[in-house]
């Protein structure tokens, strides 16, 4: 049964390796341009994160404030306190929002910490050259800024995000690895729905190229093709060796329609449904895509489609030889023939910010009238037996978009958006 409330899309921002705001970051889309590169952290040296995807240009110190509040935000807090910014305004909602009726969700990962950070607390810890771990609760803690685990912790962009809107309604964060973005909006539909707020603001964000991820080398197959870091990550491609790290944010202001129309939002895009599944990862049992399939098929039951409606899927498309021959298999199964966009291909891996940046570039493909393309896609692979959209953008078919989610522990998200109608 449909719900009482419809869900719109009414503001959107992005913090992304190609580009900060929408504009910018379609553009980029349209043109093919990638945010991946040699990242020169370590001069060359023979290590696995030499190249990646990371925002740059970015100032936080001009979009976040109190500008103090930078004291005890790392980076993924601040991309996302940026993302949010740009979605609250340009929906308008300053002043246009019961501030006990305006809630917040949103998606976080790992926040690792600045290593520069940990130095001395480190040495601290050295006894005749190896490390005490016994000295660390009393000599190290007594090293560290007194509120240095406040910088870090993964429900603080929801709090900041919602002390700069006054926003005092739910206030939520989810932390689900890569499908925490879906995860989040989805969250945020509901808490509409359930009629416990009008609008809310959603999204994610994540850092991901940082040593301290790069260390766990084994959770990511990280790709080795670091004499061409723009030809790196080449989701459904026969050549792909693995998925690249990246870093971003993207956010959301989700309205119920009645409230949107009634103070004139332009409305971008609708939420119609939204599934999720688990299919758990075990030793010697390879996953089969059993949670993608459920998750495709709930959302598509929940908006009310069929699989022939849906006008294209915005893709998981890690760029690794397993995820994405079971992601386009499931994919197949499920919705045939439909066109592919994976946008990953342009800048990696966002961690929990990954959902949301891709959702943004659907909601854009919406009000813009074509889907972008998949870079690296050359040679096609037979075990991924999708139709994936390359070269060039394509004219926008039926006004409908899947977008697919799934995280290493096997948690898969599907949410379908529409366009305005």
């Amino acid at each position: 049964m449909a719900p009482e409330r419809e869900i719109v899309i009414t503001g959107v921002g992005v913090v992304s390796p190609i580009g900060i705001g929408t504009e910018p970051f379609w553009q980029s889309l349209w043109e093919g341009r990638s945010g991946v590169r040699a990242l020169g952290l370590f001069n060359g040296r023979d290590l696995p994160g030499t190249i990646g995807a990371e925002v740059r240009d970015f100032h936080p110190q001009q979009c976040v404030r109190p500008r103090k509040a930078l004291k005890v935000m790392c980076r993924d807090i601040q991309l996302a306190f940026a993302a949010a910014d740009q979605a609250h305004a340009e929906a308008g909602l300053s002043g246009a929002v019961d501030p006990e009726r305006l809630g917040i969700v949103f998606g976080a990962d790992l926040m690792a910490c600045e290593l520069s950070e940990l130095v001395e607390a480190y040495r601290g810890c050295l006894v005749g050259g190896r490390f005490d771990f016994s000295r660390w609760g009393e000599q190290a803690l007594s090293d560290l800024y007194p509120l240095w685990m406040l910088k870090y912790l993964p429900n603080m962009s929801a709090c900041h995000i919602g002390i700069a809107h006054d926003a005092r309604g739910p206030n939520n964060s989810l932390t689900l690895g890569e499908v925490s973005s879906l995860a989040a909006v989805a969250e945020a539909v509901r808490v509409i729905e359930r009629g416990q707020a009008d609008a809310m603001i959603a999204g994610g964000s994540g850092t991901r190229v940082h040593p301290g991820v790069w260390v766990r080398r084994a959770l990511y197959q990280p790709s080795e093709r670091v004499d061409d870091p723009a030809g790196a990550s080449r989701p459904f491609d026969a050549d792909r060796d693995g998925m690249v790290h990246g870093e971003g944010a993207g956010a959301f202001i989700l309205e119920d329609r009645r409230h949107a129309e009634a103070r004139g939002a332009p409305i971008l895009a609708r939420v119609l449904g939204y599934g999720s599944a688990f299919e758990p990862r075990r030793p010697g049992r390879p996953l089969r895509g059993d949670a993608i399939r459920t998750a495709i098929r709930r959302a598509l039951h929940e908006a009310g489609l069929q699989a022939a409606e849906v006008g294209h899927v915005n893709a998981h498309g890690l760029s690794t030889r397993l995820d994405d021959r079971i992601e386009a298999q499931a994919i197949r199964d499920t919705l045939g023939d439909v066109p592919v966009t994976a946008p990953k291909s342009f800048f990696g891996n966002l961690a929990a910010g990954s959902g949301a940046v891709e959702m943004a570039a659907s909601v854009l493909a919406l009000t813009k009238g074509a889907v972008p393309p998949t870079l690296n896609y050359e040679r096609p692979d037979p075990e991924c037996p999708v139709h994936v959209v390359h070269g060039r953008p394509v004219c926008l078919g039926r006004p409908t978009a899947l977008v697919h989610n799934q995280a290493p522990g096997g948690q898969s998200v599907a949410l379908i958006l529409a366009g305005a109608d």
